[in-house]
């Protein structure tokens, strides 16, 4: 009965590291695009107010 806890516990290793590595890439790639989004959209508003421009979210629509 020992050698079937194991082999159990041996089958299931691999499949927990992967998951775990695939949390890891996937949480790191989601926080990267996260700061990228906020760094580009601190350097847009100090374009925008550089040209003199009303900051993205006061402007009208264009169709209005």
């Amino acid at each position: 009965m020992d050698s079937y806890w194991v082999a159990v516990f041996w089958s299931l290793i691999p499949t927990v590291v992967v998951s775990v590595l695939f949390f890891f890439v996937l949480r790191s790639i989601i926080r990267m695009d996260r700061t990228e989004r906020r760094v580009y959209a601190r350097i847009e508003s100090e374009e925008r107010a550089k040209r003199g421009l009303p900051p993205v979210g006061t402007s009208s629509p264009s169709g209005q």
